[in-house]
């Protein structure tokens, strides 16, 4: 299996540089690392929504399209003389060696332990963040601290979830989901005041509403919960019943924008019935 996966990898890293080649295809030659970066994202999203509907088949397709995107991304880098995807490889088989002492040797030799002489989740978590600032600190880093490693391009839900999650591991958080409750509350007292006195498109509302989602998020995080896949349900439950909404009003001959907002909310509960 593994000696299939090999080949069936070095068979796509000769095809990008194919592609890439003067004798392959013009579009692909003139991408550039920043002209990839919608690409990736749009792989990015394809892939979880793969993941969020349970669909292996395309799950299988999509984590191909992500593949070539990380070997495109890699054949461009090595034309310009910065890494190979050999490099890139062989940087994460490293870290992960690295970062499992109590699954490998320094070698990257299985320690072969068995189930209850290894480390509990919570133990693993905690080992992984130890390791991963002795690192920055060996590589001259330490200035970029603990949350300076969270990449600002992140969706801002995640960001703010990864920042909140960080910063936890070192004692700073709530002590109960009650207590973020409370800050909600205060959070959403505070934007109400923002937009009564300054308006509701003012810098101070702008600020306070950001307060709110942070707050929201830490929530999320002390529940258990991933905020990025709990708001991802709940658009698909506002549009499935929106759809509901629409093919309830075209069904009548009727045209949404026609409807009074009165009517509008009587297909919204016929729908939120039936879903």
């Amino acid at each position: 299996m593994s000696e299939l996966a090999g080949a069936r990898f070095q068979q796509l890293v000769g095809i990008m540089r194919t592609l890439r080649s003067p004798h392959g295809c013009a579009w692909d030659r003139q991408q550039t690392v920043k002209t990839l970066r919608p690409f990736v994202l749009e792989e990015t999203y394809e892939l979880l929504d793969a993941l969020d509907r349970g669909d292996f088949d395309a799950l299988r397709s999509e984590l191909g399209d992500f593949l070539f995107e990380a070997v495109f991304l890699a054949q461009i880098c090595e034309e310009e003389g910065r890494f190979s995807i050999a490099d890139s490889i062989k940087a994460i088989a490293d870290k992960l060696v690295r970062r499992h002492p109590h699954v490998f040797d320094p070698d990257g030799n299985a320690l072969g332990l068995t189930p209850e002489a290894t480390l509990q989740p919570r133990a693993v978590k905690e080992q992984w963040e130890e390791i991963k600032a002795k690192e920055r600190q060996d590589e001259g880093t330490s200035a970029k601290t603990l949350l300076g490693g969270v990449p600002r391009a992140m969706p801002s839900l995640l960001r703010a979830y990864e920042l909140s999650t960080r910063a936890a591991t070192v004692g700073f958080d709530w002590v109960k989901a009650e207590d973020v409750l409370d800050k909600i509350d205060e959070e959403a007292r505070e934007l109400r005041e923002a937009v009564e006195q300054k308006g509701p498109r003012s810098a101070a509302a702008e600020e306070e509403l950001g307060d709110l989602l942070f707050a929201v998020t830490n929530l999320a995080r002390k529940l258990g919960i991933e905020p990025e896949a709990a708001l991802r349900v709940a658009n698909d439950k506002f549009q499935r019943r929106f759809d509901d909404v629409e093919r309830q009003v075209t069904a009548s001959g009727q045209k949404l924008r026609d409807l009074t907002l009165e009517q509008l909310e009587a297909h919204w509960a016929r729908a939120k019935s039936r879903s």
